[in-house]
């Protein structure tokens, strides 16, 4: 029996990967992209050019076949390389288990790759400069502004997938329509980022110890760099867009950045003499977070990726959770191929509480990053963590490893555990009831009894908040 037609507003990371896997499973699928194809034009401007790629996301790349195609776009960071402001640092793992990190990938060889690999099916095409101006959801008929001719045309399709981003169309759609109640939030941080870059040295090696994420949080604001195969660092300048003593509107001429760079980040500037260059030409960008509900209508349509659920850059789960959506999607196809409102309505109502729970941990970790992690007793809880991942490395998880090396355990389980072990560990060191000098098979004892107390608090106020 011939599979339905399946048309994708969207050709990146998600929208790639989500028809190549429905080209293997022999769908006929149409992918759409507003964009030029990046295999032969950069666009890559102002945006992130590596993201931060973990368990999760190589868990998809497995489900479609191709890790081994990915793992050579791969560098491997082991932890935090935190520099203070006289440039001394320090580098804080992030896992006792030496075989836990996480890569630093460049999105656009990614997408490249995923768009290559999905049109190696010959059920499978991806079209560019098709910018979506119109969706018809009900009657599954969508418009398109063609850049090349000039022209609109119209496509039908059985099935629609919104893979379009945070600025999502066919979610726009959903909201204007007024088909349905859909709820939907969009909530911004004072904080707005600008991509800089610390070039590779005369020679095309790195400048600075290539193996980490290197960080330098200043409690209002921070600076973080990324590795590049080619010897670059991709930088990124998180900071307030108008509050504080240092903002954006407020960093108008090439002294003010230099003397906010000299002050702030003076060995950051001596690996930066491009710095101004990139300032002034490089866009400053929001940074927001995006939840609605439903995610789809009927089998009709299907929002995926940022599209349904962007997040916050701070926990290096954006791309790792759309590409777990797509792994998830997978299993629920599995169970109720044939009938796509089955496969939505089951993927949404387990999917959703964990994309909200990545998302809200976003948000604390840019907290963390900017402001804890050069907090003492941050650091010790730290300590105390690896020593507990390295005595026992299957027994214990702090909550980072929760999220980013546990692949088979849901955001929100993982949320849920790892605040209560954070809470647990920072109350009994700010008593003075736990060090790293203990005895570590103590030390697990106390602290499993004090995460289980406060697990059993928070399901206890939980049942009498539903009463």
């Amino acid at each position: 029996m011939p599979k339905d037609s399946v048309l994708i507003i969207g050709a990146g990371l998600c929208g790639s990967l989500l028809a190549l896997r429905l080209g293997q499973r022999g769908y006929n699928v149409r992918v759409m992209e507003k964009r030029q194809d990046l295999r032969k034009v950069d666009i890559s401007a102002g945006r992130s050019i590596n993201l931060a790629f973990s368990d999760r996301g190589m868990k998809a790349m497995k489900l479609v076949g191709i890790k081994e195609k990915v793992e050579p776009l791969c560098i491997p960071m082991h932890g935090r390389m935190l520099h203070d402001r006289e440039g001394k640092t320090k580098l804080s793992n992030y896992s006792g288990r030496s075989h836990e990190y996480i890569n630093s990938i460049s999105r656009g060889e990614l997408t490249a790759l995923l768009m290559s690999e999905a049109e190696k099916h010959e059920n499978v095409t991806i079209e560019f400069n098709k910018k979506c101006t119109h969706i018809d959801f009900e009657h599954k008929k969508v418009s398109f502004f063609c850049y090349e001719d000039k022209k609109e045309i119209m496509l039908e399709a059985d099935v629609i997938f919104g893979a379009d981003g945070a600025g999502s169309v066919l979610r726009k759609s959903y909201f204007l329509a007024r088909k349905f109640l859909f709820s939907f939030s969009q909530d911004y941080l004072t904080h707005g980022y600008k991509e800089l870059t610390i070039l590779p040295d005369l020679k095309g090696k790195f400048k600075t110890f290539k193996n980490a994420l290197h960080i330098w949080p200043r409690g209002d604001y921070m600076l973080i760099a990324l590795p590049n195969l080619d010897g670059s660092f991709t930088v990124t300048l998180f900071l307030s867009y108008n509050e504080g003593r240092y903002n954006f509107d407020g960093l108008k001429t090439k002294e003010d950045v230099l003397n906010f760079f000299e002050k702030e980040f003076p060995d950051a500037l001596e690996l930066m003499p491009n710095l101004l260059d990139d300032f002034f030409e490089n866009p400053t960008s929001p940074l927001g977070t995006v939840k609605c509900s439903p995610w789809h209508y009927k089998g009709n349509s299907l929002l995926i990726g940022d599209a349904a659920h962007a997040i916050v850059p701070f926990y290096g789960q954006g791309m790792n959770a759309s590409f777990e959506d797509v792994v998830e999607f997978d299993r629920f196809l599995d169970k109720h191929e044939g009938d796509w409102e089955a496969v939505f309505s089951a993927y949404e109502a387990h999917r959703k509480i964990d994309t909200d729970a990545i998302a809200d941990l976003a948000i604390d970790n840019f907290y963390e990053m900017r402001d804890h992690v050069a907090n003492p007793i941050f650091q010790k809880k730290r300590q105390i963590e690896m020593e507990l991942e390295k005595a026992f490395p299957q027994k214990y998880n702090s909550k980072y490893s929760l999220v980013t090396f546990n692949e088979n355990i849901g955001y929100n389980e993982a949320m849920v555990r790892g605040r209560a072990q954070d809470k647990a560990i920072l109350n009994m060191i700010a008593d003075k009831e736990i060090s790293i000098d203990d005895d570590l098979t103590e030390l697990l004892i106390q602290v499993r009894h004090a995460t289980e107390e406060i697990l059993e608090d928070d399901r206890v106020a939980k049942t009498m908040g539903t009463k």
